[in-house]
């Protein structure tokens, strides 16, 4: 049992290097979706993950096609700024996949066609200025919620 982290077409170095480090902590998979916007070996990507990358269990998917044919068929959920409800109001599976999008532009459209019940979101401010959270900070939001949810598994 445990949490899955998927990244869709991460673009900012740091930021995958501190998901990469949350997943590390807790146990969770990382999932990446290429292209990636930085190279694997990027010095700011493992700076932010400092020394636990050996510790991360991480799978890369060469595009969002072989991802979905590999795990379509498991409960995916998606965050987004342009769902309804709220990650608190979504229940969160122990095997759970929890997708977010790029940085810069999120989830393609037709995830957000497809996967309509599947998405959440985290409360914030409604400014035209303030578009969303970092993505590191909405991932450890989301983790700790879903672990949460599933009694931290075996964390102590």
């Amino acid at each position: 049992m445990m949490i899955n982290i998927v990244l869709y077409q991460p673009e900012i170095p740091p930021n995958t290097g501190n998901i990469a480090r949350s997943c590390a902590i807790t146990g969770a998979k990382l999932h990446l979706i290429k292209p990636l916007g930085f190279s694997l070996d990027d010095k700011h990507l493992k700076r932010a993950g400092l020394d636990y990358w050996e510790y991360l269990d991480l799978e890369i998917h060469e595009n969002e096609h072989a991802f979905f044919e590999k795990y379509g068929d498991q409960k995916l959920y998606f965050a987004t700024t342009k769902a309804t409800k709220y990650y608190d109001e979504t229940h969160f599976d122990e095997n759970a996949f929890i997708v977010f999008g790029r940085e810069t532009s999120g989830l393609p459209s037709y995830i957000h066609e497809n996967y309509q019940e599947s998405r959440f979101k985290i409360p914030m401010r409604k400014n035209e200025h303030l578009r969303s959270l970092n993505l590191s900070n909405s991932v450890a939001i989301i983790l700790y919620e879903a672990l949460r949810q599933n009694d931290f598994f075996d964390l102590k």
